[in-house]
């Protein structure tokens, strides 16, 4: 199975919602083939325990499922979630994945942060005994969506002096870090003992659009680039500004042991099942070279 050049870190993908993608069993045929290592797959998860057996298919992270409901202003809506999400931690943990993905997003991201941030950190503190049994962690995305609580040093910081489990995590994924103007290998150096899992996928920054554009506020006149939006987009790795092999390398010295998970969002590849093979295919080729 492949490896990166520098840790020796496994290499598998982010399950994505293309056609050609929705066969499991094909799909972990493919991913065979081609030498990955393992698969990250969504919130239903739990459906698929006897084919990831069958299969002898390695998963990486599962989404936990209830993310909005777990940062509800209702208390009643938290409850159930957080009861629906203890439930599904116990019943994907060892027989399919010990890592349950999340962005941190809040139900009504119109509340005050402060606020929204309040109930996350109630609805999670409530997780941690499951997750500490079943020897499992939460990776958090860093996504700056509508409302996100937890993409920057600032917000993980406060997280981590709030609750102090190491059974919550990150999912260190430098092109969210990128986009927002945040030095990725300064953040690697600082939270490197509470990252879990890795997305590789990158970040350009277009020059002459962020001259066009700016990065405060939306094109007038200009649409959107998918899987970005004016001056900047996602990239497959080793077509934006991570340096992967610095990041490896301190990775590998802070005794990160876990897995590299390619997350297609590139607009060169994106949109045709050949695409989307071809940007897998030379993602994997990059990183077992890097």
């Amino acid at each position: 199975m492949s490896k990166t050049h520098t840790g020796h870190f496994p290499i598998g993908f982010r399950r994505g919602w293309s056609d050609w993608q929705t066969d499991l069993k094909a799909l972990i045929t493919w991913a065979n083939e081609n030498q990955f290592a393992f698969l990250d797959l969504g919130n239903d998860a739990d459906q698929y325990v006897s084919i990831t057996e069958e299969t002898n298919m390695k998963i990486g992270s599962v989404d936990l499922p209830y993310w909005n409901q777990l940062i509800s202003a209702n208390p009643d809506t938290r409850k159930e979630a957080v009861e629906k999400a203890n439930l599904y931690i116990e019943t994907c943990s060892g027989s399919l994945a010990n890592l349950f993905f999340v962005v941190m997003l809040p139900e009504d991201p119109n509340l005050e942060r402060k606020e929204n941030f309040g109930f996350m950190l109630e609805s999670f503190q409530q997780l941690v005994p499951t997750l500490e049994t079943n020897n499992s962690h939460i990776v958090i995305e860093g996504w700056p969506g509508l409302g996100s609580l937890c993409c920057t040093p600032e917000t993980y910081r406060a997280l981590f002096q709030e609750i102090s489990s190491q059974s919550i995590g990150i999912n260190y994924d430098p092109s969210h870090l990128i986009r927002m103007g945040i030095e990725p290998i300064r953040f690697l150096n600082e939270f490197s003992e509470r990252i879990y899992h890795v997305h590789a996928k990158d970040t350009e920054i277009l020059q002459e659009n962020l001259y066009e554009y700016g990065h405060e506020l939306p094109a007038t006149f200009t649409p959107a680039i998918n899987f970005g939006e004016w001056s900047w987009r996602y990239t497959i790795p080793g077509k934006g500004l991570t340096n992967w092999k610095e990041a490896f390398f301190l990775l590998a010295k802070k005794n990160y042991s876990g897995l590299v998970s390619i997350e297609l969002e590139d607009s060169d590849y994106n949109g045709t099942s050949e695409g989307e093979k071809e940007g897998l295919l030379s993602s994997l080729q990059f990183l077992t070279t890097t």
